[in-house]
């Protein structure tokens, strides 16, 4: 029996990338009406942004395929700043001040991309990646349980076998259909065969128009978005308002785009420009905030899709974001009549494809350190959000690379013919080592002679080099002789009086840097 395949490994098409971003933009649209409302503003703000984050990155961005749009880890910080910007300014100020924060943040985002630092997102270690990737699949499904409520009530009944049975019926299409052919994405079958099922058939179930209308919307039909600079006092007052909320968006905005880009990497095999990306998100929140968009960022969930659908190139993302603002303009009556249940049952099956299954295989195999942080990453992004799991979840993981590292340390001893006792070091001296490596030395009992050599150490950082500072002071004081041996030059210059305790061996001192900055800088020179 062939394993079925959520993630084909296939180059992309003109056909795939327009089908896939038709696809997308129906799941779209109750997404974003959604996250309108957790931000406290109005679902036709919320398309908005999703429209605006969309073309922008799919044009500009460095990761074709990735689709951006309003996404809930920005609107929950939306929802203060909102409330807040009303309360100072009246009614509607709050969504002033959010247009205003939105440029802010875009400008942050755009010099970290300027800055190339988005490559630092190669450093998330793979088991955070692992627990990212699983919490987001328990996010994703506890929010599909949302749609199971009319109002702030479950539904139940005949209401809730029929929303049940339709959600299976789009599981079994999306399943099967790959199997009679994938010239068409099984995604947009499901949805549109749903709908069809559910308007001829007169079927009662809750669609993308009553699921407005329950939130308190009318409908998603509009206009064009138009160009209104943010009216706000332009004073230092406003800029320390908006600030802190401009970082912290920009911040989760970055971390959860890039964990994104490193996810689509991983599922094609391809490989994503971050810096790139990081510069067109900035630009894509900029102009949402002179457009009248909530902007946001990468959207996960929807990047799967696409790309389960054969999305592969810009023009996926581009046709998704045209697509939405055609439904926005023209084809709200017919978007409006597309079944919950079937956006949900699309959802579901990104759910199954995005969660590490084989995290049940590896948990017993793996260090311990590297399954805590897993459970660590999984938790936080459950109990939080993404931005916070994946910070929370390098913390832990550094600080668990750091201790191991620290107890590597180690010093073999012995004493020559001619009396001179030698410590021989092993293992990187850093911050984290500087104790256990001062605890090796018998400065007390030592001979007036000792030689400390280096040639099987690493000095790291300014912790190590301040270590052996301190341990030639102690030698120092006890009147005894102390010679440093295959120290590098940089150590040299920072070890005090190092032209009278450093023995330098031109042909044997290896050439290499105390501190470095980025993976090419890993080399050693005889």
């Amino acid at each position: 029996m062939k394993r079925f395949k959520f993630i084909e490994k296939k180059n992309g098409n003109l056909k795939d990338d327009i089908l896939s971003g038709l696809t997308v933009a129906l799941a779209l649209v109750p997404e974003a009406v959604a996250f309108a409302f957790i931000a406290g503003v109005s679902p036709i703000v919320g398309l908005y942004g999703a429209f605006m984050m969309g073309i922008v990155t799919s044009i500009f961005g460095g990761r074709p395929g990735m689709i951006s749009g309003a996404t809930g880890a920005t609107a929950v910080v939306m929802v203060s700043l909102v409330k807040i910007g009303s309360d100072m300014g009246g009614e509607g100020a709050g969504l002033q001040y959010l247009f205003a924060t939105l440029l802010l943040a875009g400008f942050i985002q755009i010099l970290a991309g300027v800055f190339k630092l988005g490559k630092f997102v190669r450093l998330i270690p793979h088991p955070v990646m692992m627990g990212f990737v699983n919490g987001l699949a328990i996010v994703i499904f506890t929010a599909q349980l949302g749609m199971f409520k009319t109002g702030n009530e479950w539904m139940h009944g005949s209401q809730l076998y029929t929303m049940l049975g339709l959600v299976a019926l789009t599981m079994f299409i999306l399943y099967g259909f790959p199997k009679v052919t994938e010239k068409v994405p099984a995604a947009l079958v499901a949805i549109v065969s749903v709908t069809l099922l559910v308007i001829f058939g007169g079927i009662e179930t809750e669609t993308v128009l009553s699921f407005v209308q329950a939130k308190g919307g009318t409908g998603i039909e509009a206009g064009l978005p138009s160009f209104n600079f943010p009216m706000i006092p332009l004073n230092l007052e406003t800029l320390y308002f908006i600030a802190p909320y401009a970082a912290i968006i920009a911040a989760i905005g970055l971390i959860e785009s890039l964990m994104t880009l490193n996810l689509i990497d991983e599922l094609t095999e391809t490989h994503g420009n971050a810096n790139k990306e990081s510069i067109a998100q900035g630009a894509a929140n900029m102009v949402n905030g002179l457009f009248g968009g909530m902007g946001g960022c990468a959207m996960i969930g929807q990047s799967i899709i696409n790309i389960k659908s054969g999305g592969r190139g810009r023009t996926s993302g581009v046709v998704a974001a045209l697509a939405l603002l055609a439904f926005i303009l023209f084809g709200a009556t017919y978007i409006q009549m597309i079944p919950i249940a079937a956006l949900v049952g699309v959802m579901f099956m990104v759910v199954i494809g995005t969660f590490a299954w084989n995290t049940f295989n590896v948990m017993n195999k793996i260090p311990k350190s590297d399954a805590i942080v897993i459970l660590v990453v999984t938790v936080v992004t459950v109990m939080f959000d993404l931005a916070v799991a994946v910070v929370s979840g390098v913390i832990v993981a550094a600080l668990v690379f750091a201790w191991e590292n620290a107890v590597r340390i180690r010093t073999r001893k012995y004493i020559d013919d001619k009396g001179v006792k030698h410590y021989e070091v092993f293992g990187p001296l850093f911050f984290g080592s500087t104790q256990l490596f001062t605890s090796k030395f018998d400065v007390k009992n030592d001979p007036n002679e000792v030689i400390i050599d280096f040639a099987e150490s690493r000095v790291a950082d300014h912790s190590g080099i301040e270590a052996i500072n301190k341990l030639a002071q102690k030698y120092t004081a006890e009147g005894k002789s102390i010679h440093l041996r295959h120290l590098s030059a940089d150590c040299r210059k920072l070890i005090d009086k190092a032209d009278k305790i450093i023995d330098v061996n031109i042909m044997e001192d290896p050439e290499y840097i105390v501190a470095v900055d980025g993976f090419e800088d890993f080399t050693v020179k005889e």
